[in-house]
């Protein structure tokens, strides 16, 4: 009954609507007409326009990647949740790389419209961007009849008015600007313009890491501590500077460092205690600020003895699925991590509750392995074959893309499992190859892309050991020569 109450509402105001503008229909942004307003916003913040700043190139691509599921659910007509980003833009009418980290400005976008194109013109005018294209796109659609008569036609090549300025870019100009900006020479050519540079500065900051490597040790054996390690964008001098306060601050409350003993702890970009139990201290805070969340770690350690109970529970209502940790992320905070799980639970629980699961999914899901995120983020299948699905996705959505994407995660699982060895045969071959300290990778590098990487650099060992000998070597997106060489 309350469903044909519903119907009959509906039909009387898609009536009524019609009545009053029978003639009138919204057009919606085509992807196309999306892609193209929005162009001189991605010409600005693209991630290869920022090779020198790994923090704020990271900023971007994550913002990009929730930007681009934001738009997405807009078009499928799916109520997105909001969202706070931040990204940060390239000064205008530069070609080239920016030097100065100063350069680069900071933006804060808040996602909160249901309609495309307020979406669209909202981006632009918070990053002071020309919004003409977009008004110039007509908000009414032609009559119904003529979706009939369409033809089909090849891709459209968009371009800017003259009154858009240095924003008059195809697509084809824009991958010329940011081939032109990342550089077309090779990697030899490159290293050969930069190895010196490199070599000079690993030389410089040779002092810093000693000092380090023996703050370290003492530490580590002064508190306890299993480890102390460095997880932060910052150089090796910020490190250092870690070190030494907690060295004073060690002296000074020793009494406070007791729960140090028997832990890891790292210096990153948070504070707080990690999903594994390791303890984080914000690089950038004094240190009175590490010392109130060590006074009251306890209660941090009370939610991490918990997590157990609330993935069982998590895995219960979904068939014995395993709760997985991402293998390539940053650090979450156990508190953050032991709401999503709550949630997710309660909204499986609901579902499980009303009709089950799909006929068609075999009785235990045992195999595959679901990976909890937070609210703002597409659903997705990691390349190492793990369900990635936000709190606050609802439960039809999750069990549609399980359904789907079963088949996919059992190949990727299988290959995952194949290339990790392989990767770390072909890492040490070039370990002992090329003669360097170190070969590290950043979190956005694939086993199946340092694999890659590796063939590559083996097969051509001979001719990149001479620039690459007692260097260190960190495996990206980009090409730079960092400040600690």
């Amino acid at each position: 009954m309350a469903s044909e109450i519903l119907m009959i509402q509906g039909r009387k105001r898609l009536l009524d609507r019609s009545s009053l503008s029978p003639m009138m229909h919204y057009r919606f942004l085509t992807s196309g007409e999306i892609a193209t307003a929005l162009r001189p916003f991605y010409f600005s913040v693209h991630p290869d326009l920022f090779g020198k700043f790994p923090a704020e190139r990271a900023t971007n691509e994550n913002s990009l990647q929730i930007l681009s599921s934001y738009i997405e659910n807009l078009q499928q007509k799916r109520s997105p949740r909001p969202a706070n980003l931040r990204f940060y833009l390239r000064p205008v009418g530069q070609d080239m790389p920016v030097n100065k980290k100063d350069n680069l400005k900071p933006v804060n976008i808040t996602l909160a419209q249901a309609d495309l194109r307020k979406t669209v013109k909202s981006i632009l005018t918070t990053c002071n961007l020309p919004t003409t294209y977009v008004d110039s796109r007509p908000q009414e659609a032609a009559l119904p009849a003529s979706r009939f008569n369409r033809t089909a036609k090849g891709p459209r090549e968009y371009n800017y008015s003259t009154t858009h300025g240095q924003y008059n870019y195809t697509e084809e100009e824009i991958s010329h600007k940011v081939s032109k900006v990342k550089g077309s020479a090779t990697l030899l050519n490159w290293l050969s313009r930069n190895v010196d540079s490199a070599k000079m500065k690993l030389n410089a900051c040779e002092p810093v890491r000693e000092e380090i490597s023996r703050l370290q040790v003492e530490l580590s054996r002064k508190l306890g501590a299993l480890d102390i390690g460095w997880d932060c964008g910052w150089n090796i001098t910020s490190f250092r500077g870690c070190l030494q306060a907690l060295q004073a601050l060690s002296e000074q409350h020793s009494e406070h460092m007791e729960v140090l003993r028997g832990r890891k702890l790292i210096f990153g970009s948070d504070t707080g205690v990690s999903m594994e139990g390791y303890v984080l201290l914000n690089s950038g805070e004094v240190r009175h600020n590490w010392l109130d969340f060590l006074k009251n770690l306890s209660n941090q350690d009370e939610a991490l003895k918990k997590l157990p109970y609330f993935e069982k529970a998590l895995s219960r209502v979904l068939k014995d699925i395993r709760i997985a940790r991402r293998k390539f992320q940053p650090h979450t905070m156990v508190t953050n991590y032991e709401s999503n799980l709550r949630r997710l639970t309660t909204t499986l629980g609901d579902c499980q509750g009303k009709g089950g699961y799909p006929k068609t999914w075999p009785d235990s899901l045992d195999n595959f392995e679901l990976v909890v995120e937070t609210e703002a983020g597409p659903m997705m299948l990691s390349p190492t074959g793990q369900f990635i699905l936000p709190c606050s996705c609802p439960s039809f959505l999750l069990v549609s893309f399980i359904s789907e994407n079963m088949g996919r995660a059992l190949e990727l699982i299988d290959k995952y499992m194949k290339e990790k060895y392989i990767e770390r045969e072909l890492h040490q071959k070039c370990l002992d190859s090329l003669d360097i300290i170190t070969l590290d990778k950043d979190d956005c590098i694939t086993p199946q892309k340092m694999i890659v990487c590796c063939t590559a650099l083996y097969s051509k060992s001979g001719e990149l050991k001479e620039f690459l000998k007692g260097t260190r070597v960190t495996v990206t997106n980009y090409y730079s020569v960092l400040s600690d060489g």
